[in-house]
């Protein structure tokens, strides 16, 4: 990583931006971490900072996150009944069932992928 200054007053400060980030857009379970990260793990999150690793952890935090909550919606929600059967019959049941179920899902992922190490 090449590290450039910019002159601030009689300081020179170091642009920590890396020359190449992976490509991907930021979600919101990429930035939730990226706030635990930056609010309780600072020491973590400069090291990263610094490597120029941090976007790379990010997104793949990200996709792990993702993918275990799509999965866990779909156990969930199988589970419990909640099928497109229930949503012909009863939209505001099928509604209120499935955002429990996605509510359960994201405290679960929250717990064991966003806020671990």
């Amino acid at each position: 990583m090449n590290i450039s200054y910019e002159k601030c007053g009689d300081y020179l400060i170091p642009n920590l931006i890396p020359d190449l980030e992976p490509e991907g857009e930021l979600r919101k379970f990429g930035l939730m971490r990226k706030y635990y990260l930056k609010e309780y793990k600072r020491g973590i999150y400069s090291g990263l900072l610094l490597s120029g690793e941090l976007k790379k952890h990010l997104l793949m935090t990200q996709g792990q996150a993702e993918e275990r909550f799509d999965l866990l919606v779909g156990q969930m929600a199988e589970r419990e009944g909640v099928t497109e059967q229930l949503k012909a019959q009863d939209q505001m049941l099928w509604v209120r069932r499935m955002n429990n179920v996605r509510a359960r899902a994201e405290e679960i992922v929250r717990e064991e992928i966003i806020y671990c190490l």
